[in-house]
């Protein structure tokens, strides 16, 4: 429901279907959205299986910046300057189905105002954008590679029990 701005920061993005569609519509509607997230690699397979999103989220419009400065474990997101959430959970399905993992939603634009301007610093401190043509110069092998980590990682949430739908 967002209309304005959508700034989402995590570690790892592996969100379900229909999270994705929502992102992908509140971009088609005119909403920016930036999503900033680790561009150091700490764990490997949630690090490839994320960028293989990459492509459909940029080509949707979603700005996607890497943060290199040094690991990066922020779990927060601000939407329209008003509502904001923080907490233990990443955007995935380990996060939201094996661990015991929480946030709280906060509704306030004082608050939400101090964390946008923590991760706006943050991204020009040590982000990089990302940007489509970036993406598409990458060698396809590693394209390949990222894809295989993100059926490695569905394979194993399936095993688990999760459809990945939430």
């Amino acid at each position: 429901q967002a209309q304005d701005e959508i700034i989402l920061a995590n570690a790892y993005f592996l969100p379900g279907l229909r999270f994705r569609r929502s992102i992908m519509e509140a971009a088609a509607r005119g909403v920016r959205i930036i999503i900033l997230l680790q561009g150091r690699v700490e764990y490997a397979l949630q690090h490839y299986a994320t960028q293989a999103l990459y492509g459909a989220l940029l080509d949707g419009g979603v700005r996607i910046f890497e943060y290199h400065r040094s690991f990066l474990h922020a779990k927060v997101a601000v939407v329209d300057g008003v509502w904001a959430t923080v907490g233990s959970s990443n955007i995935d399905p380990f996060s939201l189905l094996l661990a015991r993992e929480a946030n709280i939603a906060i509704s306030d634009p004082g608050f939400a105002a101090e964390l946008r301007a923590s991760l706006e610093a943050a991204m020009q401190a040590g982000a990089r954008e990302l940007r489509r043509e970036d993406w598409q110069r990458k060698p396809w092998l590693s394209r390949l590679a990222s894809w295989l980590a993100y059926g490695l990682v569905r394979l194993m949430i399936g095993v688990a029990g999760y459809g990945g739908r939430h």
